[in-house]
């Protein structure tokens, strides 16, 4: 009963003018008088924001927001891989060469989400990462790894929930929603970032210049909760041993090491 009435309340609220109404609402300098109770309910840690919080003028520009330099320490090793966000690792596993992964008990096609056969065929039976975003998070989007984006696109236009109700109740979320795919060469093999907007949200903004990608450095933003998806060419990637699931994860931080494919 629950998964009919829960798809229902999201269809009403996920329309094109409830949308609309939230989307410029957050971008209204009304907003803004929001913003202190938004900081307050989600315990946002103000210490290490670059601005006051009166100096936001939207809510929009506060989920955007920066970070002092320094704020978030990148592991140096060559060969790691790092978070790309301050989120929570809801899943780990490896991707089948049917190309499906099973999340919250539910089946998705890594064929549908990233909807290019070419690039498909670099991850069957890789490994697969994924990170969710609520509204307390930080939410910009650094680099995982150093690498050459060979290839960038988006697919997808509504954005449904991606937390857990929506991966547990959703239609195929994580393969269907607005999303942004960035596919990174590395010295070690492919790397796709997978950028999933969330209900409300089809707001992927790319930050980064030109094609070269340096590990802990800023590649885009959300607006408001989201997912990434990490995708790892077969062979090439080792998860830490310290990650589990669900666990906290903060930017910069080491979940694994890229190695040379045998």
């Amino acid at each position: 009963m629950i998964q009919p009435f829960y798809r229902l309340l999201i269809e009403l609220t996920n329309g094109k003018w409830s949308s609309w109404i939230l989307r410029n609402f957050s971008r209204s300098r009304l907003s803004r008088f929001i913003v202190p109770s938004f900081a307050k309910a989600y315990s946002i840690n103000q210490a290490e924001m670059q601005k006051e919080l009166g100096s936001y003028p939207t809510l929009h520009d506060f989920f955007i927001r920066e970070l002092k330099p320094g704020s978030r320490k990148i592991d140096e090793a060559i060969e790691s891989v790092v978070s790309p966000v301050d989120a929570v690792i809801e899943d780990i596993g490896k991707i089948k060469e049917s190309s499906e992964i099973e999340v919250k008990g539910k089946i998705y096609s890594i064929e549908e989400m990233l909807g290019n056969h070419e690039s498909l065929q670099k991850y069957l039976n890789g490994t697969y990462m994924i990170f969710y975003l609520s509204p307390s998070h930080y939410h910009r989007i650094h680099s995982p790894v150093s690498g050459t984006v060979t290839k960038q696109w988006t697919l997808g236009k509504k954005s449904y929930p991606v937390n857990k109700l929506g991966l547990k109740y959703g239609v195929r979320t994580l393969a269907k929603n607005y999303r942004m795919i960035t596919e990174v060469k590395t010295d070690y093999g492919h790397v796709g970032v997978v950028k999933v907007g969330a209900m409300f949200v089809n707001s992927i903004e790319t930050t980064h210049v030109g094609t070269e990608l340096e590990k802990g450095r800023e590649m885009a933003y959300f607006t408001f909760g989201s997912t990434v998806v990490l995708l790892f060419e077969r062979g090439i990637y080792e998860l830490d041993t310290t990650i589990n699931t669900p666990a906290d994860i903060r930017v910069g931080e080491r979940i694994g090491v890229l190695k040379k494919q045998s």
